[in-house]
């Protein structure tokens, strides 16, 4: 069984180095060539358009940006489409619009092939340790099939439910986090300024009621030590995710006016030129309007997470 791996940035560099491990053979293609040399060099074969990958190829991955490129990747000249077979699975590990899924999703079956979408949840740390959620949606019968690969590149691969569904867990998943970050920014920037340290605020909240359900313990590594590169998740793919959230409501008729709030803090923070910092570079603009500083010792704040561990 060969399996096709179109996408090798940051996540999906990882995740295609987790099915090599798993001793599986790969096909891959991504816009650089380059990007590729790590997995060529373990074995890969190189395909020069993802028609090519789906013809050679029994499974499909991809790991891309966001909608406009899964797009061209199935649909495009010389797309996954093109190359799709009988009995080819897809399985798209992207974050997407349910829209784009679905789409997809017919045009595979037309030619009789099956496609699921697949977002993942765990960041670069997960995808390179396997410790990823990846959320399944579409036939269960073709997850069950494919679920040993599945568990090749992450701990928690779960069906969800058909087409589209999983796509939905994502934006809910990634919506509420980042909402929760402009709720933090807001709460921190007042107790600064009511005369708080920020580390001992943040050591003190940490233990309350949200604080032992570790709520505040995604603060250090940017806000509180206010660093921001290199990101983690870079803000402009943030902004894709909360972008196809919102407009996903906007298309239910659902009110979101904190969700949309928070679109208005990413859209300020890329017009700061901050697209590249972290996605949680937005949280600068609350600081900057409170007229407070909050810059942390960031090995006070280890200091304070080790002494946890140790525990």
């Amino acid at each position: 069984m060969k399996i096709g791996f179109i996408g090798l940035g940051t996540m999906g560099a990882f995740m295609a180095a987790s099915l090599q491990k798993s001793q599986y053979k790969l096909v891959v293609n991504d816009v650089r060539r380059d990007a590729a040399k790590p997995h060529l060099e373990n074995g890969a074969e190189w395909a020069d358009t993802p028609k090519s990958v789906a013809e050679q190829c029994d499974i499909v991955f991809t790991s891309l940006p966001g909608p406009p490129e899964v797009e061209k990747v199935v649909f495009g000249t010389d797309g996954l489409l093109a190359g799709a077979h009988e009995n080819m699975a897809y399985f798209d590990l992207s974050t997407n619009s349910q829209a784009l899924v679905r789409r997809f999703s017919a045009a595979l079956a037309e030619k009789k092939a099956f496609a699921c979408d697949a977002p993942v949840s765990g960041g670069p740390k997960g995808a390179e340790t396997g410790k990823l959620a990846i959320w399944v949606g579409g036939d269960k019968a073709v997850f069950d099939k494919h679920k040993k690969v599945l568990d090749a590149i992450g701990d928690q691969a779960a069906y969800i439910g058909p087409i589209g569904s999983a796509t939905v867990a994502k934006l809910v998943h990634n919506m509420a986090g980042y909402a929760i970050q402009t709720a933090l920014a807001e709460v921190f920037t007042m107790g600064t300024k009511a005369g708080m340290d920020p580390l001992v605020l943040w050591k003190a909240v940490r233990q309350g009621a949200q604080g032992r359900r570790r709520t505040f313990d995604g603060l250090p590594r940017q806000f509180l030590a206010d660093t921001y590169t290199p990101p983690d998740f870079a803000l402009k793919l943030a902004h894709k995710d909360v972008s196809l959230a919102v407009g996903l409501g906007r298309e239910l008729g659902v009110p979101m006016r904190l969700c949309n709030l928070v679109l208005e803090e990413m859209n300020e923070a890329r017009n700061r030129g901050w697209e590249n910092l972290d996605s949680r570079s937005p949280m600068k603009l609350q600081v900057e309007r409170a007229g407070v500083t909050i810059k942390c010792d960031p090995a006070a704040l280890e200091e304070v997470l080790s002494s946890d561990k140790a525990k």
